[in-house]
């Protein structure tokens, strides 16, 4: 069995589509996911597996439209890539809570950075499936625009990822 994370996008931000961390739990039982452990008030399910991310990922977004009414997006990571996110942040050096991660579906070349609108100092660089965003002025503050691609993703701070990435590997005995 391999350890994954599962990211919601858009749960319980600005009081929108609010799950508690148990009905999440549920949720990932109805979806077949053993194992489950929630982490923060986010969208975070931790879990183990056999079946392959995107059967996962459709699971879990064919339950959440049925208990919520919502088509709610889901990013699934490995626990192993999950590590290697996190050690491939480009901005080591920042404080944690102002570098951010989007996790997108598919993969994302360099290119994709020509497609930002950046009006602030934000720094952007590409990963393989994410990509890394510097928020020198907070998050908050920010004037970014993403790219089309990008909007269907779920971000997340460096810090959260690297709790998960522990969690996980813990789980995953890494």
């Amino acid at each position: 069995m391999t350890t994954f994370v599962a990211f919601l996008r858009g749960i319980n931000v600005g009081g929108n589509n609010l799950i508690p961390k148990k009905e999440l739990a549920v949720i990932g039982e109805r979806a077949g996911l053993a194992g489950i452990c929630t982490y923060i008030n986010s969208g975070n399910i931790l879990f183990t597996s056999n079946r392959s991310e995107e059967e996962l990922a459709a699971a879990l977004e064919k339950v959440l439209a049925g208990t919520t009414g919502k088509e709610i997006r889901v990013v699934i990571r490995s626990a192993e890539e999950l590590d290697g996110i996190v050690r491939s942040n480009p901005f080591p050096d920042a404080i944690p809570s102002q570098v951010g991660v989007m996790l997108v579906t598919v993969p994302v070349g360099k290119d994709i950075l020509a497609e930002f609108v950046i009006p602030g100092r934000e720094i952007a660089a590409a990963g393989k499936r994410e990509v890394y965003v510097y928020y020198p002025d907070g998050m908050g503050r920010s004037k970014l625009k993403w790219p089309p691609l990008l909007k269907t993703g779920t971000m997340r701070n460096i810090t959260t990822l690297t709790n998960l990435a522990g969690l996980a590997g813990e789980k995953d005995g890494m």
